[in-house]
């Protein structure tokens, strides 16, 4: 390599190795794309595990201060609420250490059989493995995580829609 070409050569390297220094140096990265692809398999298995019911297997992924508001939430799943479908609808890091995960859960009340949609953000903290530390409805239909909702009934009885039969030969039978 000529002298001329040196200075060069050691700007493209300097250029192209910079992004890699910067993140192992830990200015201005993202997480690691395997810390992401993690994030996301604890976020399925949680969600999932509390679809079918899995109480107990979910928690695994919850974090210890966490568990009491999740089991509150969480109580009526499979019981005044059935979960049809679980979606994991987006992920958005915040640093290396912290995610949140958007959730689409379609649900339904046993005696409505209405299918309801109501979208849940979750907060992720990689502690040794990532661990659930944070959930809420962000938009939606209410009553999914227990919070209260008032189900009005008709008071008055209403006749029937039904016009009256007439007849047009003359009298009725």
């Amino acid at each position: 390599m000529s002298d001329e070409a040196m200075p060069s050569a050691l700007a493209a390297t300097f250029i192209a190795l910079g992004p890699l220094v910067a993140c192992v140096i830990g200015v201005g990265c993202a997480p690691p794309q395997g810390s992401l692809a993690s994030a996301q398999e604890a976020a399925q298995e949680l969600n999932l595990d509390a679809r079918f019911g899995r109480s107990e297997i979910a928690m695994d992924h919850v974090a210890p201060d966490a568990r009491e508001d999740f089991a509150a939430h969480h109580r009526g799943w499979g019981t005044t609420v059935r979960i049809a479908d679980v979606e994991l609808a987006g992920m958005r890091a915040h640093g290396e250490h912290d995610v949140d995960v958007l959730v689409h859960v379609a649900w339904y009340r046993p005696e409505q059989q209405e299918l309801r949609s109501t979208t849940l953000k979750q907060g992720w903290r990689d502690k040794n493995g990532w661990q659930l530390v944070a959930e809420q409805r962000l938009d939606g239909d209410m009553g999914l995580l227990g919070e209260p909702v008032v189900i009005e009934t008709p008071t008055e009885e209403r006749p029937p829609a039904q016009f009256p039969t007439i007849h047009l030969g003359g009298q009725a039978p």
